[in-house]
């Protein structure tokens, strides 16, 4: 998979995988050979779906296709979108009101009575998303065991329903007691409100996330309510618009688990779109771990905005089940993301104590960084980047932007540089310093804390800016291997090609483990499985096609949090070993004597997408890559002195170039910066890899 050719003729059906980003919208088209092409084009923040379309217009005019030859030609068309990250945290949702039962109305606003910090005694939580007056209470109760202790007063339900009214509300979570266990009085809830408000978005725990824990199925809840009027109808209005223009197929969105799923299954749980686009980067690290034959990965997708950091340790990514969007909990399966503020358009100054910062704050796609010549004004890291001579002026992303290296050079002088009394250059240095300094705490965090080692781990340096920064971290984290995938720039939008469909299920069970459990288990799973199955043949995914894995939420008795255990094998002797082997590994301990207890049967029902040709040209005899150009570059060795640098062109490297460090290659979606004393590889699928502090090695040159 290394042909990114423009213009070859393309084998239908293709697949299309479209990732809406901060600053950038990336295309990626591959075909039925293996052929892949990427294309760039800025977003448009103030409505996501015209980057959309002005992406595919744009790749398909450079292809030589029409739009609509290009979407007709087209099996799967997956999206990754941040429109539910960007309306959680913008606080621009929809106005809902909450039906709680009876003495619960408050669950949301108490939390779980703790602070994550928890000698930070004074920031305040921020506002929760249902104001007290539209938290109403159902006179109802249902016991743990699923008993009906108190009938649902249907009365009450309805005068909740004309408040709502009145009030205006847009959609409304319906969150009862132990509704997990039994679900009947939530389902009579919702039939009442969807009768008596009509056109009104209704979602109950029981069906979005059936888990013990109120304050958790509450959260999720209220927050699917609150995005799904808002991204709902852009995601209809842009599957219409894709029909109109050509697309055949059902749109795919990318989910928090890194899975794929249909917008009419989207539909009922929008929430789960919280980590849409940078999930989708879990398949293309997959993909080149295969490549590289490697177990141990760390990627940083560094792209306008932020800096997601994600590891594949034993060839398994990290899972967890929920995620946090600013401080909403989103109780649903997702892949482990760390992200951070740091991106090419992080806006850098010196605060009014004299110190440099580099963001949270970030400049965007409009105005964007000051060398876009768009209107921003503020320096940015990528403004750094082009006074350090790493990135050249001129056109970027098919020639939509036009970088002006003279407005960067005024940004980082008057914003950094004078304040301190420096030089530009220097001004821009310290920037870059600052910067990978945030990005290898963030990758200490995601393995010093779980206890693994990253100097056994291959980093990737992916998105437009990663490759910019991954051979300094690197070497400042003791890793031996840096990794850049040729299409660097188009990492998420590449692994939504590669991403199958996926859906979640659960089973709340609280019951001790045992073989006398092991009958319930195995219904439990067969039931998980029935409905997985039949929502995968809605897709169009036969049982040939589909695969189940299964997995168990264990704790000892007594305890708050359940570790997920596989149960691929149900087994209960092996079951209880691996838990408490994960629990030591985890915590230190384990209580090989106390009683555990089953908290929770998960399901992904995975619908398989046909793989692609693995490709690869095969090594012909190393040799020296060309050389296209020299000009002065910081070599990134913290001086920040410039000097005479060897710039190479990408598009001319082939498998089996190398070259030895300090240099500069120029990618069509991203720029790498080798080392000095770093030596870079072009391996047999096209990808480069940087062996830090190996320029010895071989020939050498540059």
């Amino acid at each position: 998979m290394t042909d990114t050719t423009i213009g070859r003729n393309l084998r239908s059906p293709w697949r299309i995988g479209i990732d809406v980003g901060g600053t950038f919208t990336d295309f990626v088209l591959i075909d039925s050979d293996g052929a892949i092409v990427p294309y760039k084009s800025p977003s448009e923040p103030k409505n996501p779906a015209v980057g959309v379309l002005r992406a595919i217009d744009g790749a398909a005019a450079m292809l030589g296709l029409s739009t609509r030859a290009a979407l007709e030609g087209c099996s799967h068309f997956i999206h990754g979108t941040t429109v539910v990250t960007n309306v959680l945290l913008e606080r621009k949702g929809s106005k809902v009101g909450l039906i709680a039962t009876e003495g619960f109305r408050d669950t949301i606003e108490i939390r779980r009575g703790y602070r994550e910090l928890m000698w930070d005694h004074r920031t305040p939580w921020e506002d929760v998303l249902v104001r007290r007056k539209l938290r109403l209470p159902v006179v109802e109760r249902v016991a743990a065991d699923g008993s009906v202790v108190t009938p649902l007063d249907e009365a009450t339900v309805r005068e909740a329903a004309e408040k709502f009214r009145t009030e205006g509300v847009e959609a409304v979570a319906i969150c009862l007691l132990h509704s997990y266990a039994n679900p009947v009085h939530e389902q009579r809830c919702a039939e009442i409100l969807r009768e008596m408000l009509p056109g009104v978005y209704v979602t109950a725990s029981s069906e979005l996330a059936p888990i013990i824990g109120e304050y958790e199925r509450a959260s999720t809840t209220v927050a699917n309510a609150y995005a799904a009027p808002k991204v709902l109808p852009y995601l209809n209005e842009l599957r219409s618009e894709l029909t109109r223009r050509g697309l055949s197929k059902d749109m795919l969105l990318v989910q928090s688990n890194g899975g794929a799923i249909s917008l009419d299954h989207v539909s009922e749980r929008p929430a789960a779109l919280a980590l849409s686009g940078p999930a989708a980067g879990l398949a293309s690290l997959q993909l080149y771990g295969r490549q590289l034959e490697a177990d141990h990965l760390i990627s940083i997708e560094i792209g306008g905005t932020s800096c997601d950091v994600t590891v594949v340790s034993n060839g398994a990514v990290a899972e967890t089940e929920s995620v946090k969007v600013g401080d909403i909990l989103i109780a649903l399966p997702s892949v482990e993301i760390y992200t951070i503020g740091t991106g090419g358009g992080t806006i850098c100054g010196i605060d009014q104590g004299g110190l440099l910062f580099a963001g949270p704050e970030g400049a965007g796609a409009k105005p964007g960084p000051a060398c876009y010549g768009l209107g921003g004004e503020r320096p940015t890291v990528t403004d750094a980047q082009m006074v350090l001579g790493r990135l050249r002026a001129g056109s970027y992303a098919n020639n939509t932007l036009t970088l002006d290296a003279s407005l960067a050079v005024n940004a980082v002088n008057r914003d950094v540089a004078a304040p301190l009394g420096i030089s530009s250059v220097e001004g821009a240095n310290a920037i870059i310093r600052l910067v990978e300094q945030n990005i290898r705490h963030a990758v200490e965090k995601v393995t010093l804390e779980r206890g693994l080692d990253p100097g056994k781990f291959i980093l990737v340096g992916a998105g437009g800016a990663g490759a910019l920064h991954v051979a300094e971290v690197a070497r400042r984290l003791g890793m031996k291997i840096a990794f850049v995938p040729r299409l660097a720039g188009v990492f998420c939008a590449l692994g939504m090609c590669h991403s199958d469909v996926r859906h979640d299920l659960l089973q709340s069970m609280s019951r001790a483990l045992g073989a006398e459990l092991l009958s319930d288990l195995e219904d439990g799973f067969g039931r998980l499985e029935r409905e997985g199955l039949s929502k995968l043949e809605a897709d169009g995914f036969p049982s040939v096609s589909s695969s189940f894995e299964k997995k168990l939420d264990l704790r000892y008795a007594g305890q708050q949090w359940p570790i997920a255990v596989p149960a691929g094998n149900l087994n209960v002797a092996s079951i209880r070993k691996a838990f408490d082997e994960e629990h030591e590994r985890l915590y230190g301990s384990s209580q090989p004597d106390a009683v555990v207890e089953v908290v929770n049967l998960r399901l992904a029902a995975v619908g398989k997408l046909p793989q692609l040709p693995k490709g690869g040209d095969g090594l012909t005899q190393l040799a020296p890559a060309p050389v296209k150009e020299r000009r002065q570059v910081s070599a990134g060795d913290g001086s920040g002195l410039q000097i005479d640098m060897a710039v190479l062109d990408g598009t001319q490297m082939c498998a089996g170039h190398f070259f030895n460090g300090p240099a500069v290659i120029e990618e069509v979606t991203t720029t790498i910066l080798v080392g000095d004393g770093d030596r870079v590889e072009v391996d047999e699928f096209g990808n480069y890899r940087i062996l830090i502090g190996s320029a010895n090695a071989g020939a050498a040159n540059g």
